[in-house]
This record gives C-alpha cells, structure tokens and sequence, in this order.
C-alpha cells in the first residue's frame, strides 16, 4: 500500500495586542493538525489588531499560498485571519485561486470550488454587500445632516471636485476596512494630502454618537 500523502498547511495565529501571546493557539492548531492529517510547513504568529491592515505575517501565508507551496492554512477561528467580512471574501477568493483552503479549527473547511464553500461564499458576499452599504447610508446622513446645517466643505487648491467626487465612498470604505492612507491613495490614483481630507471632511460631517 502507498504512503497516504498529507496536505501540507500553514498555521497562523494572531491576538490583538503585545500583552496577549499566542501560545494557546499554536497548540491547539498542532494538535489538530496531527488528528486531521496535515502536515504544518510553518508557524506564524502576529500582535496586531482585527482592523490593521500591515500584517506581515499574513501577508508570506498569501505569497506562499501564491507560490502554490500549501494546501491550506488553519486559524483558530475566522475572526483570527479577516478583518472584516469584505476582507474575509476577497482573501479567501485570493486563496481559492491558488487552490489553497482556509480551514478553521473547528473543522469547518472554506474551499470555494466545493458546493459547500460556494453557498458559504454566497452568503457572506451578501453580508459584505450590506455592510457596504451601512457604511455609504452613514456616510451619505452624515453629511446630509451637516449641511442642512449649513456646513461646507473646502477642498484644497487644485482639488477636482468632478474626479474625485466618485471615489470618496470608495475611500471611506478602504480606509474604515483598516487600510493606510498611503496604500489608499495609491489603489485609488489619489494623493495622500487628498485622502486625508475627504476622511476627515467625513468625520466632521457624521454627527456625534452618544
């Protein structure tokens, strides 16, 4: 009888802040993994919080994922790899088109070429869709309400109205998914100077939560 060849995995555990560690995870996930039959390639451990976007921990799984080098990458739980669920769908599609599974330590396997992974990936794509649209409703009632205020806003010297008017949603949803001004800028074709304003114009604009 041949060797049964193992799936060669990745384990990645993170936790928000420098005070917590992830030993606990890391644990877990080996023994998983031993009862699973995976076979862990590597560890990656990372402090950073559920919005930040610069995780370079993260950031080798997806380019080892790209260098189709594992078969899957186990996490404790969801909340451990996405920041949110539009950031949850577009790696997880990154993934996919690498052949490569997120699987949860539950068991719970997300490989979208499967009927199971694609009616997953159809309900959190309506959950991402919506919580698009929350974050548009906000922003367009805030600045509403500012205005029949009588608030205005000012745009700098050689700003164009005309352009960038139909990229500020497009900004507000970057940067409240946890992304740099900078890397913002850069997708959008925008200066930073011009980012930081609309956001802040933004902030100005929604009224205060009490």
């Amino acid at each position: 009888m041949g060797q049964i060849k193992l799936r060669k995995s990745v384990i990645y555990c993170r936790v928000s802040t420098g005070e917590q560690d992830c030993d606990r995870q890391e644990k877990d996930l080996l023994a998983y993994a031993a009862r699973a039959g995976f076979e862990v390639v590597e560890i990656f451990r990372e402090s950073a919080s559920g919005s930040r976007d610069d995780r370079p921990a993260r950031k080798k799984v997806l380019a080892l994922a790209q260098a189709r080098k594992i078969d899957a990458v186990l996490v404790t739980e969801l909340t451990r790899w996405g920041r949110s669920t539009i950031d949850l769908i577009t790696t997880l599609q990154e993934l996919q088109s690498r052949k490569v599974s997120l699987i949860a330590q539950t068991g719970l396997e997300f490989d979208l070429s499967t009927p199971h992974g694609k009616l997953i990936a159809t309900l959190m794509s309506g959950l991402a869709e919506f919580e698009r649209d929350l974050i548009k409703e906000r922003v367009r009632s805030g600045m509403a309400a500012a205005k029949s205020k009588g608030q205005r806003f000012g745009r700098e010297p050689g700003y164009i109205p005309s352009q960038v008017r139909e990229k500020e949603l497009k900004v507000l949803e970057l940067t409240r998914q946890g992304r740099s001004y900078r890397k913002v800028a850069e997708s959008l074709g925008l200066s930073k100077n011009t980012v930081m304003r609309i956001v802040r114009d933004s902030s100005a604009a929604l009224p205060n939560q009490k």
